[in-house]
């Protein structure tokens, strides 16, 4: 079939005021599947207009959705937690074919996405305020969280279904509108999302879709009527929603991206180790911002643990994600299969060596855009490879002497997502918690992604902004305080009889 066969098939339009709408800017691309490199839709780019058509929906509907019973709201999200579950399996194709993860990566994926409606699902409980009685003589203070109004999210190609649940859930349930930018790569696991949404009883306007490029992203960063912004993606994208939302007069999270070391200390399980950084470094194809590039190998540990990696990465199965027996699927394009390749020649021209090559892969050499998982060795600080976010399947091991020097290869890196440490001394691992200058820290935990009742985000140049995303920090995100100072006059003196019994 040709591409404008193909074309021809399946358009993904906007999701707008419960239904979809066709984007009228006369721009759109095309969506491929990473796995056989050929297009198998187009979608519609938003102009300004379309956007503004989004909030307009959104702030029509936000008002009576703010008055919503909380009880109401949470009946709501359990329906939606139930019609996710009916449909994971669907949902979880849909990822797999845009996005090339494997059907068990992508199942994965919808799982954690679920637990935060699970968590919306206890919006009562979330929007709780205080109360001080008797603050001064016959006043009474008491605060309590209102939604904002429209909100936006912005998400990444990487996690089509897991990041706006990330987003909508707690931003739908604690009483706002919510207008989704989903990336143009992976846009049809969003709008799956819109359609069960509606099913759940989620009213027309309150999650609408908005698909495009940077012009849908300009315009939702200046519009006057969304009052904050959500975003997970690159550092330097992160730090340009930040600076611009902003400026805008908006509240934002975005989180940027990451290079997370895993610190394997000598008296570690050797074997536990290396499952850990062959499951974290090439899962997902390393297309994640929490996976691990950097092991940091302290004193004779390095190679044991080297040729245990080594051992391992000649068993995965890499090929479409659509094949059950396949363990790790492509990259998400050719331009990026080919930038995260080249990483690997100038490894080795600036001196690492190159155990594990993915370009020998047999898959690498199809028609997807594939990449064998690959582990450079005697990586140092300086190097390519070591100092950017590579974000695919390359494993780096640095070689240090002590504890010290690996920390201080931690704190001194410029993002600070997650990290590991990996040993069977307490109290170093006591000690490593203490002292790493990290957001999420894993203890013989290679990916320590928060449940969903904590929040998500790093520190340094991994996050702009002061709140993480989800759990608690979400809902603080998504709403803002009232606090109310009161006092009523005494029945007693009132002249009004309300029937109160007098004692004296």
């Amino acid at each position: 079939m040709s591409a404008t066969e193909t074309l021809a098939v399946a358009t993904v339009a906007h999701w707008i005021g419960g239904k979809p709408v066709a984007a009228t800017s006369g721009r759109s691309g095309v969506v491929t599947n990473p796995a056989i490199g050929s297009v198998i839709a187009e979608v519609g780019f938003a102009s300004a207009e379309d956007v503004d058509h989004a909030v307009a929906a959104a702030k029509a509907a936000a008002a009576e959705w703010r008055a919503t019973p909380l009880s109401r709201r949470a009946e709501v999200m359990f329906r939606l937690r139930g019609l996710i579950v009916e449909n994971r399996d669907r949902l979880a194709e849909i990822i797999s074919r845009e996005n090339g993860k494997t059907i068990a990566d992508a199942l994965g994926e919808v799982a954690r996405g679920l637990e935060n409606v699970e968590f919306a699902c206890s919006v009562p409980n979330m929007l709780k305020g205080g109360y001080s009685e008797q603050a001064s003589k016959g006043v009474d203070v008491y605060q309590i969280r209102q939604p904002l109004g429209v909100v936006a999210g912005i998400t990444p190609f990487n996690f089509p279904a897991m990041v706006p649940l990330w987003m909508l859930s707690n931003a739908i349930a604690c009483g706002n509108a919510f207008i989704l930018k989903p990336s143009e790569k992976v846009p049809s696991a969003s709008v799956l999302l819109a359609e069960l949404a509606k099913e759940a009883g989620v009213p027309d306007g309150v999650l609408n879709l908005v698909q495009g490029d940077k012009i849908a992203v300009n315009r939702l960063l200046e519009h006057p009527d969304i009052k904050a912004i959500s975003f997970v993606g690159s550092t330097p994208v992160a730090r340009y929603i930040y600076e611009t939302a902003t400026r805008n007069g908006k509240r934002v999270q975005a989180l940027g991206g990451a290079k997370n070391h895993m610190l394997v200390l000598p008296d570690a399980d050797i074997a536990m180790a290396a499952d850990a950084a062959v499951s974290a470094g090439y899962g997902a194809a390393g297309e994640r911002c929490m996976a691990i590039s950097v092991v940091l190998a302290v004193g004779d540990v390095a190679d044991p643990l080297i040729d245990a990696i080594r051992e391992r990465t000649a068993r995965i199965k890499v090929g479409p994600g659509s094949e059950p027996s396949n363990e790790m699927g492509p990259l998400i394009s050719r331009e990026h299969r080919d930038r995260v390749a080249s990483y690997l020649d100038v490894a080795v021209a600036e001196g690492a060596t190159l155990p594990v090559d993915g370009r020998l892969d047999p898959a690498s050499n199809g028609e997807g855009y594939f990449l064998g998982p690959s582990l450079i060795d005697n990586a140092k600080p300086g190097m390519r490879c070591y100092d950017h976010e590579i974000f695919g399947p390359v494993l780096s091991v640095v070689r240090v002497d002590t504890y010290a020097e690996a920390l201080q290869l931690i704190n001194d890196n410029p993002f600070g997502n997650g990290t590991a440490i990996f040993t069977q001394n307490g109290g170093a691992a006591r000690r490593f918690q203490f002292d790493v200058e990290v957001g999420m820290v894993g203890i013989n935990v290679p990916i320590p992604v928060p449940v969903s009742y904590y929040s998500f985000g790093g520190w340094k140049s991994s996050l702009f902004g002061d709140l993480h995303m989800y759990g608690p920090e979400g809902v603080q995100f998504y709403t803002r305080s009232k606090v109310v100072t009161s006092r009523w006059p005494d029945p007693g003196a009132s002249k009004v009889d309300l029937g109160f019994p007098q004692v004296r």
